[in-house]
Order: structure tokens, then C-alpha cells, then sequence
């Protein structure tokens, strides 16, 4: 089946083009009192280990007299820093007109109670501490829209938390809970991570806390339409280490016991797909959330996807004339948006941004979101084998239609 471009786009500076398709978030809200599931315990045949294998570089130093393994060692030095959050919130029910009726909920096995107008849902989730004093990062959908919030330690202390910032366009999160000579971690590098590096992961899958699974980075720089989720604006980290409900928030470590991800979705249709959100851009927008509370996302407002062969021929079907057989081609413009007051179109190839070549929507998306709301942004297409110029002035992204 030939996918189409609006299926292809990579929804960088545009508005959310509605729902999470595709996307299984961490966080699972069941009503009050919901029985668990029972889960089928099955045996497994481990075969023998012949030998034990280590990052290169020193992998002997880091096993201790305890047969420690460089997983371990991270794992002990990160555990305490990595927390539980537990949240709460009240959902109206939808009570249909006739239910308010006596003798219907009577019949339907409803009592003679009447239904309550509201319930509350309760949410599990994984988040790490930035400071001795109390700051912690999480995700958005782990936290978003609740009541209480409470985060709990691995040695078992509890505090109330206050939900001090929420950016929808990353989702990342804030909370501060008050307390002093807290368990912190080390933020490490994710620019230059590579498939095939050792990745960890830390969190309360399931509600079964302090979880620890290993794997590799699988791919970097996945763009939020391919993890299923257009509406965000990060280029993932991939990775085959096992993410499930109740790890949204925690960290994705190397082998270094650094955080270089914030564990946030996996792909419902697919096992061994968990998508990170680099550490470089959580920190970034933590940072802004804890002096502003908010973030303001700059954006040009169109769609853009990959240039190939594929991409070019529906172009084509769509009477869109291409001349370039690789670039980043624009899909569409936003009415009213940056681009369209610059003059911007669909089927315009962008070349270059300030000067500086662009080979894919990714790069388009970051040196969009490295600069500020307000910055002009020289832009270069190729428009039907013709080079045009634009000046294009950056806006705020509009979060308000994002839900």
C-alpha cells in the first residue's frame, strides 16, 4: 500500500494534527477499585554463560569482587535517584439520561444509589531527581491534568509533589517535592550516540518498582511522525531495551550510568520498539519550566517530509512539479503561519537555513527550534529549478490547539 505524503510529513512546525496514533503512552489510568489482571507465569530455560560481556575500555575495573557487571555498577549509582509517581484525577462519568431513572438502575443491576457524577482515576509513572533539593523530571502525560501527585524513593520515603510546569510540545515535565540531600543523576551526551551502544533503562513498569532492563540503542534521531506522534517536536532515541507502562519519565542511561533519555513510548504495534526523548532537549525545556513554568516553542508553520523517488512520484499525483530528486520538500503551509506570510509553498525544496545546508526535515526542525521566537530565518528553496530567498520570521508555536 503506497503511503501518502500527509501520512509521510513530519509534522515539525505545525499544529497537532490530532490523537497519539500509533503511540502507547506510559501511563495507565484505571478507575478506583479495578481488580489487576493475573498474569500467567511461565518457566524459561536460561542456557549457560560461557563468559560476560563489557563495554570496551576497562571492563574489568568495573566489575567488583561481587561479580559486579558495568549494569550493576550504573544501576547502583543511579537506583536511589530514580523515583515513582503517583497521580490522581477526576473524571466526570457519562451517565446517560435514563441511568438517572430509579427503577432502570435497579433493573440493570445498578442499586437504588444514584450513579456517581464523577470517579477517580489513578496513574502510575517513573521520574528521575535533578537536585539535592527536590527538582524531578518526568513526563507530561505522566503528570498532565491531575490532582495530587505524590513521589516516592527507592528507600521508601514519600512526599507530595507540586506540578510546577507541563510542556505538551516535548512532553516533559516538572515537580518539586520539598526536601533537602537528595539522591541525584549525572546527565551525559546523547548527540553522539550510535546504534549498537549499550542502553538502560530505570523505572516502575507495571507498579513493579525499580525495574531495571538493558539493550542497545537502536536508531537515533526518529522523527515524531515515524514513533506515531506528530504532534510533538523531539527526534527520539530508538531502543530495544524492554519499556512499558509505569516507565514514562525514567531514564535511559549508557554505560557510564549517564542519562542520556527520558523513557517515554513504545509502539503498540510492535514489541522491542521504546522511543526516548533526548536528554539534551528534557533538560533544556526542564530548565525553562522550573524559571518560567512554561515553554515557548518557536515554528514556521508548514509540514516537510524526505525527498526520494517514493516521496517525488506523489508528489506528482498531487500536480505538485518537483525538480530535485533529494531535499526536504515542503508539504504544506499553514494559513497565516510564518511561511505563508513569507510567501512560502508547497512543493518549495528547502536548500539551505541561515546559510547552511539541510538534508533532512530533522535538521529543518532543530535549527527551527534553536532559535527564538521573533528570530529571522533566511531560508533558501528551490522552486521549479528556480533559487528563491525568503526572509521568514519565527512565532510562537500554538499550543492552544494542541488538545
Amino acid at each position: 500500500m503506497r503511503l501518502t505524503l500527509k501520512q509521510l510529513a513530519i509534522s515539525v512546525t505545525l499544529l497537532a494534527i490530532g490523537g497519539s496514533a500509533g503511540w502507547l503512552v506510559s501511563r495507565y489510568f484505571a478507575p478506583e477499585n479495578r481488580p489487576f489482571q493475573q498474569l500467567k507465569m511461565v518457566p524459561i530455560t536460561v542456557p549457560p554463560v560461557t563468559g560476560q560481556a563489557f563495554p570496551s575500555g576497562g571492563a574489568e575495573a568495573n566489575r567488583s569482587k561481587d561479580n559486579r557487571n558495568f549494569i550493576a555498577t550504573a544501576v547502583e549509582q543511579v537506583g536511589p535517584a530514580v523515583v515513582r509517581i503517583n497521580a490522581t484525577r477526576k473524571v466526570a462519568n457519562q451517565i446517560p439520561e435514563a441511568f438517572n431513572n430509579p427503577l432502570l438502575r435497579k433493573f440493570f443491576g445498578g442499586g437504588e444509589q444514584p450513579i456517581p457524577e464523577e470517579r477517580v482515576e489513578r496513574g502510575t509513572g517513573s521520574g528521575f531527581i535533578l537536585s539535592q533539593d527536590g527538582e524531578v523530571l518526568t513526563n507530561a502525560h505522566v503528570v498532565a491534568d491531575t490532582d495530587t501527585v505524590k513521589v516516592t524513593l527507592k528507600d521508601g520515603r514519600s512526599y507530595q509533589g507540586k506540578v510546577v510546569g507541563v510542556d505538551a510540545v516535548t512532553d516533559v515535565a516538572v515537580v518539586k517535592i520539598k526536601a533537602k540531600n537528595l539522591p541525584t543523576v549525572k546527565l551525559g551526551n546523547s548527540r553522539d550516540l550510535a546504534p549498537g551502544q549499550w542502553a538502560i533503562a530505570i523505572g516502575n513498569p507495571l507498579g513493579l518498582d525499580n525495574t531495571v532492563t538493558v539493550g542497545i540503542i537502536s536508531a537515533t534521531d526518529r522523527s515524531s511522525a515515524q514513533v506515531g506522534v506528530p504532534d510533538k517536536r523531539v527526534n527520539f532515541i530508538q531502543t530495544d531495551a524492554a519499556i512499558n507502562p509505569g516507565n514514562s519519565g525514567g531514564p535511559l542511561l549508557n554505560d557510564n550510568g549517564e542519562v542520556i533519555g527520558v523513557n517515554t513510548a513504545i509502539r503498540s504495534d510492535a514489541q522491542g520498539l521504546g522511543f526516548a526523548i533526548p536528554i539534551e532537549t528534557a533538560a533544556r525545556v526542564a530548565t525553562q519550566l522550573f524559571s518560567k513554568g512554561r515553554v515557548e516553542h518557536p515554528f514556521l508553520g508548514i509540514q516537510m517530509v524526505d525527498l526520494t523517488p517514493d516521496t517525488k512520484a506523489e508528489f506528482s499525483q498531487e500536480n505538485l512539479k518537483i525538480s530535485n530528486d533529494k531535499g526536504v520538500a515542503i508539504v504544506r503551509v499553514m494559513d497565516k503561519s510564518p511561511s505563508d506570510k513569507a510567501g512560502l509553498r508547497a512543493g518549495d525544496i528547502i536548500q539551505k537555513i541561515d546559510g547552511k545546508p539541510v538534508n533532512k526535515a530533522t535538521d529543518v526542525q532543530g535549527m527551527v527550534e534553536a532559535s527564538a521566537i521573533g528570530a529571522v530565518l533566511k531560508m533558501e528553496v528551490n522552486r521549479l529549478g528556480q533559487i528563491k530567498v525568503f526572509q521568514l520570521v519565527t512565532e510562537a508555536f500554538p499550543i492552544d490547539e494542541l488538545g
